[in-house]
Order: C-alpha cells, then sequence, then structure tokens
C-alpha cells in the first residue's frame, strides 16, 4: 500500500508515525487505543519480520514544520477485516526507536511518547 502526504505545524525532527486501533478521536488522540496489531508481535520496524501492523515507524518534520510523507507498506489492506478503513493515524511526540530500545515499553510503543495529531482513515469516492 502507498501512503502519500503532506503536513505542516509539526514540530521539527523525527516522530513516531502508526496506525492505532480505533478511529475514536471523541477524547482527542488518546481515544484512537494501541497501536493496530492483530499478530499480537512486538513493536519493531515497518521492515521488520514481527512487528504490529500499524507500525509506520518514522516521519521526519523539517525546520519549518513541514512532512512530506511517501512511503510503500507490504502488510497494509483496505479490505476484511484487517482493513486500515476506521482506523486512526497518529503522530507522536518522540522518535520511533523501532523496538530497539531493550525495555517494556519500546516493546508496546517504540519509546514514541505522547501523541501530538492524528486523524481517522477514511474513503472518498
Amino acid at each position: 500500500m502507498l501512503i502519500t502526504g503532506q503536513l505542516s505545524g509539526v514540530p521539527p525532527g523525527r516522530h513516531g508515525f502508526h496506525i492505532h486501533e480505533h478511529g475514536d478521536l471523541r477524547k482527542g488522540c488518546t481515544s484512537a487505543g494501541a497501536h493496530f496489531s492483530l499478530s499480537g508481535h512486538n513493536h519493531g520496524a515497518p521492515t521488520a519480520k514481527e512487528r504490529h501492523e500499524g507500525d509506520l515507524g518514522n516521519i521526519v518534520a523539517g525546520p519549518d514544520g513541514k512532512v512530506t510523507i511517501n512511503m510503500t507498506d507490504p502488510i497494509l489492506i483496505i479490505r476484511g477485516p484487517q482493513s486500515i478503513i476506521g482506523r486512526a493515524l497518529v503522530i507522536h511526540e518522540k522518535e520511533d526507536d523501532l523496538g530497539n530500545g531493550r525495555d517494556e515499553e519500546s516493546l508496546k510503543t517504540g519509546n514514541a511518547g505522547g501523541r501530538i495529531a492524528c486523524a481517522i482513515i477514511g474513503r472518498t469516492s
């Protein structure tokens, strides 16, 4: 699946970028739930053999706060029970350590910190 987009207003630097399990933003990004993971694997890099389905790695915001996203993910789909439609995209405050941090939180979230922006993944005609 090809994921593309442009963002602005993001603090400069590297930020964890994930699909979360719920497209529920009633309480801001916190109601989006945990990383989307049907497999039960630990957190990992987008290229890892074992990872959460929603682990997309990091995005980089320039000094002007702009981000260009252009990535391909081989396991994401838009149909069936594993579909990402209706789930949430979340940008985190810190860089994702891709599960290499040697602690429990790294294996769960990549130590990416709080959530600074989110959106529901939808479909248009």
